[in-house]
């Protein structure tokens, strides 16, 4: 005979405790082991159908390990950074917590790190006050402070935490400045090469690329104004002496879209484009499959800039 699901309201709320439950005397054992409810980790449970994110299997930790931080790349997604890009790929990575020196258990599905945290470094992100977390600051550094990482990508992750997360770049210098131990030069490195304007992660790599190359630094996010104090458009990249602009186009100005804000995109991008061009500027567009030669893109740009900037007769520095 199968199983008669029954509603249990304490529980449908979020993450939970079997053995409490049990003790509780909210499910029986056939019950939490049935089909209404899913195990998150070992001896926490949601009810089936919940759609288990990272922030639901990070409550899961907490209710596992009470002492547990959320830390690495887990607090940055906590805190709206997706160190592992666009698809999301932290969903199905372990959660990353910090946990006392002492603490010597290890449970599937959480990477643990054992070492002490300061009290001052550890708070909670608004939406989950009960889940303790690094603060931005902290984990943005603790990130790019790791060896693992080269020079821009930890240089790209600061970025991506000003852009993101509650945090400026001038906190993120001040308190590097007072960071010591493991990654600290390297971190230093970055911090000296993170501009925290960059609308998306290559635009850094982008940036970073050019001035390896010895090209002028450009002017980021640079607001194109008309005569009358109008903003045309926020460029990407800018030389406004020569009036030439780096954009980093994507994937995105398409016609065939079945989304209404995407198939008008296109027309009003047109327009402004021709605003662009009426005050004089040059843009050169960076499409998506560009920066898989990115050697051959800043080449291309490079020309670019010394062909306009002998078209104007001035300097391109």
């Amino acid at each position: 005979m199968p199983l008669r699901l029954r509603p249990v309201p304490e529980l449908a709320t979020g993450p939970f405790r079997g053995s409490r439950a049990l003790a509780a005397g909210l499910l029986t054992r056939n019950e939490l082991h049935g089909p209404g409810w899913e195990r998150v980790l070992w001896d926490v449970y949601v009810a089936a159908g919940t759609t288990v994110t990272h922030d639901v299997r990070a409550q899961a930790a907490h209710l596992l390990l009470p002492s547990a931080v959320v830390s690495g790349r887990s607090a940055a997604w906590l805190w709206g950074v997706d160190v592992d890009g666009p698809d999301g790929a932290l969903r199905g990575h372990p959660v990353e917590v910090t946990v006392p020196p002492g603490d010597g258990r290890q449970v599937r599905g959480l990477h643990i790190r054992r070492r002490a945290l300061h009290p001052d470094h550890i708070g909670c992100v608004p939406w989950m006050r009960d889940v303790p977390a690094l603060w931005p600051v902290h984990a943005a550094l603790e990130l790019a402070a790791d060896p693992a990482r080269g020079h821009t990508e930890s240089v790209v992750v600061l970025d991506q935490f000003v852009e993101s997360a509650p945090v400026t770049l001038a906190q993120l210098r001040a308190a590097g400045a007072l960071w010591s131990g493991r990654g600290c030069r390297g971190l230093r490195a970055a911090l000296a090469d993170a501009d925290g304007l960059a609308g998306s992660p290559p635009e850094t790599v982008l940036r970073l690329a050019m001035r390896a190359a010895g090209l002028p630094d450009p002017v980021a996010q640079h607001r194109l104004r008309k005569p009358s104090g109008q903003t045309v458009k926020t460029l990407d990249f800018a030389w406004p002496h020569l009036r030439f602009a780096v954009e980093y186009d994507g994937s995105t100005h398409v016609s065939t879209s079945t989304r209404p804000e995407q198939r008008f995109r296109l027309p009003k991008d047109r327009r402004v484009l021709n605003e662009v061009q009426e005050l004089g500027w040059q843009l050169f567009y960076v499409t998506a499959p560009d920066p898989h030669d990115m050697r051959g893109l800043v080449e291309r740009i490079a020309a670019a800039l010394a062909a306009r900037a002998s078209a104007l007769g001035v300097p391109m520095h």
